[in-house]
C-alpha cells in the first residue's frame, strides 16, 4: 500500500481485534478508530472511564519484556506491535480503545494489523507530516549492547542480534521509505526459549504465550511450526524497534543502528534524543510536494491498490 510520505494519514474505518495479552493472559477487545489530523496515536481504556494515554516517551513504564505506558497509575501493556504497524504503514493518527490492560498478542507479529489496514484503506489527511529529523548522533551503550541514531535521509535501520542456539548471530536492514514493511517486517513473530518458560511465568510474564502466538525454541531448534523467514528473529527485533521509536511522537528521519539492544535500550534512546533539543528538529515536506499531495487528497485519488500480505 503506497504511503504518501508528506501528508498525515489515518485509517479509513474502525477496526476490531480480540485476543489475549502476551504477558497477562487476559482477554481483551481492541478497537482502532480514525482520528483527526495532528492528534497522534492515543490509547484509551474503555474499562476505566475512557482514560487516555498518548503514545509518547514521557509515559513509558515497564520495559523489561515489552513496552508499556503508564499515566496517573493507569497501565497499558505491550504496545510495540501495534505502534510498529502504524508507523511502518504510515498511519499517523488513530485512537486505540481497549477494555483491559494489555493489547492482544494476536499471532505474535504485526501482520494482522497490516492486513486490517489494507482491508479498510488508509486515508490521507490535509496536514503536513512532521518528522523528528536527526541533526547529530545520539547513542546509548550498556556493556556489549548498543543503539544509536544518526543523521540521514528517510528512515533506515540496521539491527544485529546474538542469541543462544538455535538463533545465533543475525543481522537485518530496512529502509521504511522503500515501503517494504508489510512484507519484510510485519509477519515476523516474537520468540522465546522453552527453558525460560517457568522462570518467566513465575515472574508473572508470558501467561498468554503459546504455540499459536510465538516461536518457541529449544537448544535444537523450533518446537512449533516453521519459520516465516530464515532470519525471522532479527526481523522481529526490527519490528519491536520501529514500535518503540514511535514514542518520539513522530516518525524518525535518520539512520538507526542497534546491536543486541532491547525494549529498555530502544526507549532509552527515545528519551535521550528528545531531551537533547540540539540533536534534532521538526521537519516538514517541501511546499511543492505538499501542493501535489493535497491536490490528490482533494480529488480523492486512490494512491495505489491494497496488496494482500501472506504469512
Amino acid at each position: 500500500m503506497p504511503n504518501p510520505a508528506h501528508l498525515e494519514q489515518t485509517i479509513a474505518a474502525p477496526l476490531d481485534f480480540t485476543g489475549v495479552g502476551l504477558h497477562s493472559g487476559a482477554p481483551v477487545h481492541l478497537r482502532l478508530l480514525p482520528a483527526l489530523a495532528g492528534s497522534g496515536i492515543v490509547f484509551r481504556r474503555t474499562d476505566l472511564d475512557n482514560f487516555e494515554i498518548p503514545a509518547i516517551g514521557r509515559y513509558v513504564a515497564k520495559v523489561s519484556y515489552a513496552t508499556s505506558l503508564m499515566r496517573q497509575g493507569v497501565l497499558i501493556q505491550t504496545t510495540e506491535h501495534l505502534l510498529s504497524a502504524l508507523i511502518g504503514m504510515g498511519v499517523d493518527n488513530v485512537i486505540a480503545e481497549l477494555d483491559n490492560l494489555e493489547l492482544p498478542i494476536l499471532d505474535g507479529s504485526a501482520l494482522a494489523y497490516v492486513e486490517a489496514f489494507q482491508s479498510v484503506g488508509i486515508r490521507t489527511q490535509r496536514r503536513r507530516r512532521e518528522t523528528v529529523r536527526v541533526l547529530r548522533p545520539v547513542e546509548v551503550r550498556e556493556g556489549n549492547k548498543f543503539i544509536g541514531v544518526y543523521p540521514g535521509s528517510g528512515y533506515s535501520i540496521e539491527y544485529v542480534i546474538d542469541f543462544p542456539a538455535p538463533v545465533g548471530h543475525q543481522s537485518a536492514s530496512i529502509d521504511l521509505a522503500a515501503e517494504t514493511y508489510g512484507t519484510f517486517i510485519a509477519p515476523a513473530r516474537t520468540f522465546g526459549y522453552q527453558a525460560d518458560e517457568k522462570r518467566l511465568r513465575d515472574m508473572g510474564l508470558i501467561r498468554g504465550a503459546g504455540p499459536e502466538n510465538a516461536i518457541i525454541l529449544d537448544a535444537k531448534g523450533l518446537v512449533n511450526g516453521v519459520l516465516r523467514f530464515p532470519d525471522e528473529y532479527v526481523r522481529h527485533k526490527v519490528l519491536d524497534l520501529i514500535g518503540d521509536l514511535s514514542l518520539a511522537g513522530r516518525r524518525i528521519e535518520g539512520h538507526v543502528v542497534a546491536e543486541r539492544a532491547g525494549h529498555a535500550m530502544h526507549t532509552a534512546l527515545v528519551s535521550r534524543l528528545i531531551k537533547d533539543r540540539s540533536a534534532w528538529e521538526l521537519a516538514h515536506m517541501p511546499m511543492k510536494a505538499e501542493a501535489e499531495q493535497e491536490t490528490a487528497a482533494e480529488e480523492n485519488v486512490q494512491l495505489g491498490d491494497p496488496v494482500l500480505m501472506s504469512a
